[in-house]
This record gives C-alpha cells, structure tokens and sequence, in this order.
C-alpha cells in the first residue's frame, strides 16, 4: 500500500491510496477458499468447487465485499499512521477498481486541528461556601410542619367547618336509578379542597359524625359513564367520622417520622440539606464560568463541516429568509460551541478521562429516583436509543472534565451569606435569561413583523429557536466512510 497526502485548504486533506492488484487478489482467494467449504452446487462434492465456477457464480458479490472490507481496513489504517484525527466522516473516491486491476482511491477528509492546552492553567474559579444560619433549618421545619398535616377525631356533637376532614360511606344515584360505581367506602375529603367532585365538599360543611346528608352535584366531564356527564347525582352519605386538624408538633416524634434519629439530627439534615442547594447552584455557576474561559482560547482554524452541522442544529426551525438574515451571528455561536468542544475533548483525552459502565449506570439510577414509578419506561427509552445513551454518556463525560480542569484552576475560596449566595444565583439566572432573549432575537424579530398574532397565540417560535445543549464524545470513533463511486453488489450466499 502507498499513500500520498495532499493539503487542499486549511484542515482539508486529500489521501491518495494505491493498494497493488496482487494484494486484493490474495484476499479474493482468501474469501473464495472462505465460502467454498459452505457452497452447494450440483456435480460437486461439498468443498471441492472449483474456483472458476465459484467466480462464476459469485464473482461481483464476492468482489464488492472484499473491496468494501480493504477500504474500511485501509482507510482506518491510514488515518492512524499518518495521525489524522477526521472532524466527522471521510469521503472515499474509487479512482481505478475491477478485477485483475490495481485499486486506487481518494480519501477526502477534514482534520480536527491541534488544541494547545497551556492556557488552562490559568482559568480561576471562585469556590463558596454558604453561612448557614441555624434559624434557616428551623424556618424550613416548620414550613414542612405546616405541609404534614395531622387529623384528630372529634366528638359526635362537633360539627365540621371548612379544613376540617369528613370520613364518610356513600351511595350515588341518578334520576333515582344506580349505576356502575355507584358507592364508595370510608371516603375522605378535606374540606375546602374541592377534590371530588366540584362544589361536592362544600356542601358536607355543617355536618356531624352519625349524619346522613344527601349532596346533589353534577357529574363532571370526565365520568367514566359517559352517558351521564353532566347529569344531576344525588349522593347518599352517611358520616362515619369528623375529625379536625391540628398543628404538626415538633418535637423528637416528628423528627423521628422524618426519618430523622431526633430533633437535632433532623435540624443537622435540614441545614446540610440547604447547603446542598446552594452548593450545587454555586458549582453549575462556577462550571458555566470555566467555559467562558477556555471559549476564550485560540483555536486558528476550525473544521468548516462541524461548523456548518451546528450551524444547522442552531437554525432548527428557522425560515429560510430568517436564515439567511442570521447565518453570519448564528456561525459564530456554532463556532463558539464547536471551539470549547474541541478543547473539552483535547483535555480529555490527553488526561485519559473516560466514561465507565458503572458510571452511566449510576447516572441513569439517579433518573429512575426521579420518576419512581416510572422506571421500566426511563430503562426502555435508553435500550431503544442509543443516541440518548450516547447524550448521557457525553453529559457525563463533560462533567468530569470540568471536574479535572478545576482541580488545577486558581480557586478563590469565598465564604458567603446565603443572602449573597441568592443575589449570585440571581444575577447568573437574569444573565442566562438575558442570553437566552438574544439567541431567539431573530425568531422575534421576524415573527413580529411578519405573523404576529401566531406568535401570540402559540409562542411555537421561541421554542424552536431555543438552542441545543451541546455535548462532546467520549471516546473517538473510528472512522466511518462513505464511497461515492462503487460497484452494485450482492451478498454472498453460503447455501
């Protein structure tokens, strides 16, 4: 095999290949001796077809596989001895091919540039931590008080008001007839919901335990009856208990059905908890910092596909006059995107960061927590996509770099209120929103002068201009190819 590179422009590469026609047809003799032993053909014992005939048979077949097995062989091999990392995949061009011919052909392909990585040395980030005052712990127990409500029964003379709980059997009817799901046991309803059925609960104001009280209401939109929506029901109930609510007392009790071993304990968790907060929104700040710094770095010439394909994914949506108004500021933010990528990716792989099984698992637990429920539809939807699965894995990755370069940034350890942990976090949100405004400048600006009330009514343009979350591989692929002159083959077939 001889190789030839050609620079064309910038990152663009030509690779001329010329693999000599002895070669190839070893590796036909190779693939006939391969499918001999399987074929079966009249007159001849298994094994022992001729080759003529087996050329005869299967020759265009056998051909194209050999030719479609040497140029991913050889194109992969050649890109890795001459160091070419290819920003996406490489075009081939068949140039001389056939039988009894020597190959030649043209890989086409756009290099990722060299990443210099000295400069993040000098990225500083400002690590806080949140002053939690103790009263903070104490405010959020008590709002949690409030949220866990307890009932205490009350007498039989009590009779129930609006918050209070009515525990209570009932038989429904309508037009004096039943119908299917018509009774209902041991139903609770806290006054003053309104959770049943509309203007159901107001109407059990004023009763006592032992009552009997008809409530008339009528049946709602999503009845499962549908032939009675809408009608008149009389429902039967008769009281079985009244019981009034009383305020959660915090105390060792409480903590312990919290979850907590006492009070204490429990105010140790609510503060932690609270830090956590803070923290996690001080990282995700700190992190979007960094990345405003390496975007800040020097990258002299950028592959113009990876620049055209984020251009395309930030223009998702778009009319085409739109477009063409905003391709040169929308060029600029793939550019943007594309530069801190290639940096994330450089560092990554020169730091030998990578993304473990476990990991991934672990992330997608993390979700299953989230959905409880709901876990063999999260656990589907990854075994179904791969590209999701991939998405993860690259969320994952770019974590852990962020990670890596903070451990040799310049941190500025600041101790803050969490007074002005909030103030941070709400000057970072109004600049992200005010971000976020601009990026979709273009859709408003057109959608204003152009269709107004759509806009309006449905507000579909600002969610189509939203830009995609860019993410970066963790691992580099091998190269894929495409061939843009070849032969029709067919498969070869064994029987």
């Amino acid at each position: 095999m001889k190789v030839t590179v050609e620079n064309k422009k910038g990152l663009e590469k030509d690779l001329k290949v010329f693999i000599d026609k002895k070669t190839i047809s070893t590796q036909l003799d190779e693939k006939y001796e391969e499918i001999r032993k399987d074929v079966v053909i009249k007159g001849f014992r298994p094994g022992k077809v001729p080759t003529q005939i087996l050329k005869r048979q299967f020759g265009k077949a056998v051909y194209g596989e050999v030719i479609d097995k040497l140029l991913k062989e050889t194109t992969t091999k050649v890109l890795e001895e001459k160091k070419i990392k290819p920003a996406g995949q490489p075009k081939i061009d068949l140039k001389s091919f056939g039988e009894g011919k020597d190959l030649e052909y043209i890989i086409s392909v756009t290099e990722l540039p060299s990443i210099k990585l000295d400069a993040l040395g000098d990225i500083k980030v400002d690590e806080y931590t949140v002053k939690i005052d103790p009263k903070e712990a104490d405010k959020r127990i008590q709002e949690i008080a409030k949220s866990q409500k307890n009932f205490k029964e009350e007498n039989e003379n009590y009779i129930s008001k609006k918050n209070d709980l009515v525990v209570f059997d009932y038989k429904a009817t309508v037009d004096g007839k039943e119908f299917k799901g018509n009774e209902g046991k041991n139903t609770q309803l806290e006054l003053g919901k309104d959770l049943f059925i509309k203007g159901f609960d107001k109407q059990l104001e004023g009763v006592k335990k032992n009552d009997t009280k008809i409530v008339e209401v009528n049946l709602p939109e999503n009845f499962p009856e549908k032939d009675l929506v809408n009608k008149k029901a009389a429902f039967e109930c008769n009281i079985t208990s009244v019981k009034k609510p009383e305020e959660a007392i915090i105390n060792d009790d409480f903590a312990k059905n919290m979850g907590a071993k006492d009070l204490n304990n429990l105010k140790e968790l609510i503060s932690k908890q609270i830090d956590e907060e803070y923290k996690n929104s001080l990282s995700m700040i700190a992190k979007k910092k960094i990345l405003d710094q390496i975007e800040k770095n020097r990258i002299d010439d950028l592959p113009a596909n990876l620049v055209e394909q984020e251009t395309k994914i930030l223009s998702q949506g778009m009319k085409e006059e739109d477009f063409k108004k905003n391709k040169k500021s929308l060029e600029e933010q793939a550019k943007k995107r594309i530069k801190t990528g290639l940096i994330l990716n450089a560092f990554g792989e020169k730091n030998n960061i990578k993304v473990s099984q476990d990991e991934l698992n672990v992330e997608i637990q993390k979700q299953f927590r989230m959905m409880p429920g709901q876990e063999k539809i999260v656990k589907d939807y990854y075994e179904k996509n791969p590209t999701a699965l991939d998405s993860l894995r690259g969320q994952i990755y770019e974590e852990k770099i962020l990670e890596e370069i903070k451990k040799g940034s310049k941190i500025n350890k600041k101790s803050i209120t969490k007074t002005e942990a909030e103030k941070i976090i709400k000057e970072e949100n109004e600049k992200n929103l005010k971000e976020q405004k601009n990026l979709m400048k273009h859709h408003h600006d057109h959608d204003h002068n152009h269709d107004d009330d759509q806009h309006k009514s449905d507000g579909k343009s600002e969610k189509k201009a939203k830009p995609k979350k860019a993410t970066i591989s963790s691992k580099s692929k091998k190269a894929k190819t495409t061939t843009k002159k070849t032969k029709n083959k067919k498969k070869v077939s064994k029987k």
